[in-house]
């Protein structure tokens, strides 16, 4: 019982001062959730795999104002990043995929895609690494499959409007273009994401400048490779080297024409 026999008055916070809210993530590689609760002039996040306590971390600022600003910025970045708010009780048990049960096809082709872990970025196998897991679950047909569409957007891509937009490198009328690097800038746009290659296929502005992912060219041989012991012997129908899409470099090949 309080002094004096008396309760002590509660403050209350208008309702906008005062509030949780919660997400959770759950696809082919993530089972997490995030929530946030704001209070006056700070907030309060907590992280962690489902089924787990979690990491709880408070921020506090110097205003209520500059608090709600920050906590209408996460909640943005986790919807950006695939978030779905709901109560993290109510979200459904996690199923791993079953890639051996698995057909190839556009879908599944990029839910492979989206299994690159780019936090170990600098360590390109270990990016590729889920990705090679996964494929080599399916069958051989399947990976040939995943190989004949990567080909199908390298494909799409070799234009000299691309080429004209990967910075350092960039194709140049009358000079030296490495046409190995564009093939690795390429495999940059397809390795982050359908969204990304839709974007940039149909606006070269958006074309990644001076980086490559080389690697990407690996997940099927080596998926191959962990699933048979032997080496990955095929060839796509459609080709993905440089200049290989004739109607992408038409222009180009019309100036060279020209001028012989």
């Amino acid at each position: 019982m309080p002094e004096n026999g008396r309760a002590r008055p509660v403050s209350l916070l208008p309702w906008d001062q005062w509030m949780k809210r919660e997400f959770t993530l759950q696809d082919d590689k993530s089972n997490k959730f995030w929530t946030i609760k704001l209070s006056g002039n700070s907030h309060t996040t907590t992280h962690g795999r489902m089924g787990t306590k979690g990491k709880e971390t408070r921020n506090e600022f110097a205003t209520a104002e500059l608090a709600r600003r920050d906590f209408d910025k996460l909640i943005a970045s986790k919807l950006k990043k695939g978030y779905v708010e709901g109560k993290v009780a109510d979200a459904p048990a996690h199923a791993k995929p079953d890639w051996a049960a698995m057909k190839m096809s556009e879908e599944v082709f990029w839910r492979i895609i989206g299994l690159l872990n780019w936090k170990k970025l600098g360590d390109d196998d270990a990016v590729i690494k889920p990705a090679v897991a996964a494929l080599s679950a399916m069958t051989g047909e399947d990976i040939q499959r995943f190989e004949d569409i990567l080909a199908e957007k390298l494909h799409a891509l070799d234009t000299e409007a691309h080429a004209r937009e990967i910075g350092e490198y960039a194709y140049r009328d009358g000079q030296h273009f490495s046409v190995d690097w564009f093939l690795y800038e390429r495999c940059v746009v397809v390795a982050n994401g359908r969204d990304i290659f839709n974007a940039i296929l149909a606006d070269t502005k958006q074309m990644p400048k001076d980086c490559e992912f080389e690697v990407l060219l690996s997940v099927a041989p080596e998926a191959y490779a962990k699933k048979t012991g032997e080496e990955f012997d095929y060839s796509s129908p459609l080709s993905y080297e440089t200049y290989s899409n004739r109607e992408g470099w038409k222009e180009a090949a019309a100036r060279d024409s020209s001028e012989t």
